[in-house]
């Protein structure tokens, strides 16, 4: 008994050590104009420009299935969220439309370059199940 309590401290500071932070990046740490795919809550870190890139999660995928014929070919809106130093800002990407696909955040720019997986009349794709393919550039 003696034992365990001396070991609670040290368990109470290995957690605290290794608790989760909510502005603490996870992912891959890549260069400008290199491109990245995030899973939804991943955050990529650009080298050189100080920032995290989040794929948070896409809304209103209504693209046009790979297997079927469509008049249009729809549009998926993936949301990101852009950490600056101290700031936050929320963003929101379009698949279906080049010139949403694309916002300016202070001096660089992030680009959606790819929603994976295509939809397929068939199957219905999980939220977790969505990888975005995004640049950042100047």
């Amino acid at each position: 008994m003696a034992t365990d309590m001396r070991l609670l401290p040290l368990v109470f500071c290995l957690l605290m050590a290794t608790a989760c932070d909510e502005q603490v990046p996870v992912g891959p740490t890549v260069a400008l104009n290199q491109r990245f795919t995030l899973a939804p809550g991943e955050t990529a870190t650009i080298e050189e420009v100080d920032l995290h890139v989040q794929f948070v999660e896409v809304t209103g995928d209504s693209r046009c299935p790979a297997d079927a014929v469509c008049i249009q070919g729809g549009d998926a809106l993936v949301h990101i969220r852009v950490l600056d130093g101290g700031t936050t800002a929320s963003y929101q990407l379009h698949t279906g439309d080049s010139s949403r696909a694309t916002v300016t955040h202070k001096q660089v720019r992030v680009g959606l370059l790819e929603l994976q997986p295509y939809p397929f009349s068939s199957r219905t794709i999980a939220p977790a199940e969505y990888r975005a393919t995004l640049t950042v550039s100047r």
